[in-house]
């Protein structure tokens, strides 16, 4: 089974939400459901109730919140962050589709990845 995708506010581009969804992902998005404008700690809740492993570009807010959850004995589904202005839309996608291939959900249960290292 691979991993089902969360994009949080800063990371649901239309495009790429459909070229994953058109490469067989199971992806939603925060607008998908209705939870836009929430705090990140929400977006995490939401994506980890869910059973997605959250994408985001907020890198920072992200990394501390899986520090905070993993201090307080919770769990999260998993997070993968990325720099937001790094990527074109085919790299982005295809590290994406890298890190799905060659993780699983329980491989990704309180972990956290950062996309620059799936080039």
């Amino acid at each position: 089974m691979s991993i089902r995708l969360y994009c949080d506010e800063d990371s649901m581009r239309h495009a790429l939400v459909a070229a994953l969804r058109s490469r067989g992902i199971d992806i939603t998005t925060a607008f998908e459901d209705n939870m836009v404008d929430r705090a990140d700690g929400e977006h995490l809740e939401h994506a980890t109730q869910q059973g997605r492993v959250l994408f985001s570009f907020n890198r920072g807010d992200f990394f501390q919140l899986h520090t905070e959850y993993l201090t307080h004995g919770k769990t999260h589904a998993g997070i993968i962050l990325a720099n937001q202005q790094q990527y074109a839309l085919g790299d982005l996608m295809r590290r994406i589709l890298r890190l799905s291939a060659a993780r699983s959900p329980e491989e990704m249960r309180n972990h956290i990845e950062f996309l620059s290292a799936w080039g």
